[in-house]
């Protein structure tokens, strides 16, 4: 029994991974409540985009601040926000639909921060942890920014839970109700754009779209009201963190990547398991059926 402590406990005697435990839960949990809506609402490519979007503003954030944390959140944070209104306004008054505006604002930011990038050599071997994630350089600044920001997502997500639940679920009832749909869906795209850049150092811009997706959508499969499946996203979010940081020191892989991992293999296990849905019990209901004839 004591060695299962030991293994457990051995990790957290160094501060940084203290830290970055605390990270991957918030994030864990940030991502999966707001997750949950573009889920429901299959705004699974807009998070790619954004997610990918925020490269110029991490590139000259790193070129004005001289690869200060800081600055590097600060910029990506006024990319990210930038391209969400961007791809709202774009396919409201362009005439398109929106992941024609998200594709050419996605490929246009991404192009823009790939060109910044190349005009220095030094920042490709930095460039590295945004793409991939650095949790284990988690410092306490980034905590608390994590913290400050992940909490006002949940605040805005608390304080406006009905009107989000009404505009995923039936837009014609919103209307009905006259709430105010274009800025909901403005500020929805915010809060995912904040999301993103909350996590950044975590499991980085290649990674983000898991993050978002896949702990919402493994929900999705076990739960049927909104709130059980935020709150089912949220635990799977952040155990998929604290296991992912386990795997990651002990196996000695990208953090990033094992926490995206072990979301992945809990998505497999409710899309095998899951009651009623699962496909391990639709294939032995389609077995006892030949058997019974």
């Amino acid at each position: 029994m004591s060695g299962l402590v030991d293994l457990l406990l051995a990790p957290f005697a160094y501060s940084f991974m203290v830290r970055g435990l605390l990270a991957v839960i918030m994030v864990g949990i940030v991502c999966a409540v707001i997750g949950t809506y573009v889920v429901l609402r299959g705004m699974a490519f807009l998070g790619d985009a954004l997610a990918h979007a925020i490269l110029p503003g991490i590139a000259v954030g790193y070129l004005l601040g001289n690869g200060s944390q800081g600055a590097l959140f600060w910029w990506g944070l006024l990319a990210a926000i930038l391209t969400a209104l961007g791809i709202g306004a774009v396919s409201k008054r362009a005439r398109i639909k929106e992941d024609t505006a998200i594709g050419i604002l996605f490929a246009g930011m991404f192009a823009l921060g790939i060109a910044l990038i190349s005009t220095t050599r030094s920042y490709a071997v930095d460039l590295a942890h945004f793409l991939f994630g650095d949790v284990l350089g988690v410092s306490p600044a980034d905590l608390l920014l994590t913290a400050l920001f992940g909490g006002a997502i949940l605040l805005v997500v608390a304080l406006l839970y009905k009107e989000f639940l009404v505009l995923s679920f039936d837009p014609i009832l919103a209307a009905t109700l006259r709430l105010p749909a274009s800025m909901l869906h403005y500020l929805l795209l915010l809060l995912i754009a904040v999301a993103i850049v909350v996590s950044l150092q975590t499991v980085g811009v290649a990674l983000m779209v898991a993050m978002l997706v896949t702990p919402a959508a493994t929900a999705y499969l076990l739960a049927r009201r909104l709130l059980p499946m935020m709150l089912l996203a949220a635990a799977i979010g952040a155990l998929s963190g604290v296991i992912g940081l386990y795997v990651s020191y002990y196996a000695g892989v990208a953090s990033g990547a094992a926490i995206v991992l072990v979301c992945t293999a809990l998505f497999l296990l409710a899309l095998l398991f899951a009651p009623r849905q699962g496909m391990a019990w639709t294939w032995l209901r389609r077995l006892a059926q030949i058997i019974a004839r």
